[in-house]
């Protein structure tokens, strides 16, 4: 079976073939291998399982199953972990400042396993939010042979014959502060919201970036929307394990797949399920890692002539489950291609095109989830990319099931989501009002934060679509109503979101793609001339060194050059 494979060409020669090479293969002795399971291509199986949250629970599991592939198919498996932040956790409290910034310690903690071990290949396993990137961005690093598996989507709770997802959780915080809903209430949706392993149920980010996996290239065929409980997930580890050593035989790599015209694919996914904001996060910063320049204007654009058609919450009614059943990512991709909006010749992990595995596809008229792209829930995409005075260099707004796209108000101004998050519980906002959450950007927090909490208390409250919020922070995937994030330039660094002051009025049109402060320049030039840079509390440890590197929000806030500024890949040692 391994004649396959030239060893001599593989970066795994480095730790296994040679006179020079005997004492790293008395380590691999040590655990048990033979000679000729050493002979073999070393494939990395990262696994991002831990105990930390349902997201990510059954992640090793799989990735055991994964091995089982990847000796058939004449591998060396060899499996290692890395951490996780999960944002249902980490939401609501200084926890957050640390989700972002663990995209790119998970990345980097892969690209050092496998620089340190000359891994020939990877199979990555991620469950919860920032886990999903990472990995890509470390596949796309390193650029060996690679396929990114999902964990899965939790199954959605039940509670008085609705379905639920941890959203409903967050929500009935707000109607309960407000006195519209008894304790008992609360605590009967958070025991019954989570039924089980697996991410978030909804089009959160989590199951955004998962179809933006397969839409991309670099996951198996509608692999990523089986719920985590179900048993084929186990068939889906051992499939990837196997087709990734075909992958090394066909010297296939990740920037092969993710092409410029492979993000366009994914961009259009994003806002055609309704998806998080964060994928324009994401896309940015995977692109920056093969050397492409795909920003939050690029991304926008392409939301602009995207129709969405996915009813998945939170903007919809449906769950990952029911997209599972509905026919999956691919059963999406199948209108979107017959109707030419997706670039059909990309080619993916399959080892052929996006067009060739669509074709394998046949429609399903019959199922509810995924409309037709000539009957479309609305014309437009469910996420829409803003510009103006406020955010010259842009914002992001999640529109999918929303009445209203234009708002104008008054601004009511916090230096931080704590303090938003106490006047929202204190009622002290109203009809009419802009919240403006600053200070929370990628340097300023640091790390970004989404601010999910206050976003769901004030639609729990009833306020979801009479105030805006804005921020140079993030939001859930699972924030719905007038929520804007990614402003930039951020407070920190003296963008214009740091120069508003209570009573000013904000405009936003999410059809005209605009959003402006209406102060005239003359009063912002003094109050520039006033302002002076804030410090945070992280002045040590990965927080403080994450807000030395960080680059800007609308180019994926990324940390190092990328590819464009590589002398050498590491695949090609």
């Amino acid at each position: 079976m391994t004649q396959r494979f030239d060893k001599s060409k593989l970066p795994s020669r480095y730790v296994s073939v040679g006179p020079e090479r005997a004492p790293q293969r008395s380590y691999y002795y040590a655990m048990g291998l033979t000679e000729e399971e050493i002979a073999r291509p070393f494939v990395g199986i990262a696994s991002a399982g831990n105990d930390s949250a349902p997201c990510n629970t059954t992640l090793d599991m799989q990735a055991d199953f994964c091995r089982e592939g990847v000796n058939a198919a004449g591998g060396m498996p060899r499996r290692f972990n890395t951490i996780t932040v999960t944002d249902g956790i980490a939401m609501g409290h200084q926890g957050m400042k640390s989700s972002l910034v663990s995209r790119e310690v998970i990345a980097d903690s892969v690209e050092l396993s496998v620089r340190g071990h000359c891994y020939d290949a990877l199979v990555t396993f991620a469950g919860c939010d920032k886990s999903l990137p990472g990995m890509m961005m470390a596949m796309l690093r390193l650029n060996v042979p690679s396929i990114f598996v999902y964990g899965g989507s939790i199954l959605p709770g039940r509670y008085q014959e609705r379905d639920l997802t941890v959203i409903d959780v967050f929500e009935v915080v707000g109607r309960y502060a407000a006195g519209n809903c008894p304790l008992s209430e609360v605590t009967a949706i958070e025991k019954a919201a989570c039924p089980g392993h697996g991410a978030c149920g909804g089009q959160y980010t989590a199951n955004t970036m998962a179809c933006v996996a397969e839409a991309i290239g670099l996951s198996l065929p509608n692999s990523n929307m089986t719920p985590a409980p179900y048993k084929s997930r186990e068939e889906i580890a051992v499939a990837a394990g196997k087709q990734v050593m075909e992958l090394i035989a066909r010297n296939i790599r990740p920037r092969d797949i993710c092409t410029r015209e492979a993000f366009e694919n994914a961009a259009r996914i994003v806002a055609a399920t309704g998806g998080s904001t964060n994928g324009a996060l994401h896309l940015p910063a995977m692109a920056h890692e093969c050397g492409i320049d795909f920003d939050l204007f690029d991304v926008a654009e392409i939301f602009k002539t995207t129709p969405y058609i996915a009813d998945l919450k939170p903007g919809g009614q449906y769950v990952a489950k029911d997209m599972y059943e509905a026919g999956g990512i691919y059963m999406l991709m199948k209108t979107m291609h017959q109707n030419g909006m997706l670039h059909g010749d990309c080619m993916t992990v399959t080892g052929k095109t996006l067009a060739e595995n669509i074709d394998e596809v046949t429609w399903n008229p019959d199922q509810k989830v995924i409309y037709d792209v000539k009957t479309p829930i609305t014309p437009t995409g469910g996420v829409v990319g803003l510009k103006g005075s406020l955010a010259p260099n842009g914002a992001i707004v999640k529109v999918a099931g929303m009445h209203r796209l234009q708002f104008t108000g008054t601004a009511k101004v916090f230096e931080r989501e704590e303090d938003a998050f106490a006047a929202v519980e204190a009622q002290q906002i109203g009809d009419g009002d802009v919240v403006v959450i600053r200070y929370e950007g990628p340097k300023g927090g640091p790390g970004m934060r989404e601010m999910l909490a206050t976003t769901a208390a004030l639609y729990g409250q009833g306020l979801g679509e009479k105030v805006a919020l804005i921020t140079d922070g993030r939001f859930s995937g699972g924030t719905r109503g007038f929520c804007i994030g990614h402003v930039g330039p951020e407070a920190a660094e003296g963008g214009p979101i740091a120069l508003v002051e209570n009573g000013d009025r904000i405009a936003i049109d999410a059809e005209a793609g605009t959003i402006d402060l209406l102060v005239d320049e003359a009063v912002l030039a003094e109050r520039r001339k006033a302002w002076t840079p804030r410090t945070n509390d992280y002045q040590s440890g990965a927080l403080w060194r994450y807000a030395q590197n960080v680059g800007p929000a609308y180019k994926g806030a990324v940390t190092h050059p990328g590819a464009k500024a590589e002398t050498h890949v590491f695949a090609d040692i």
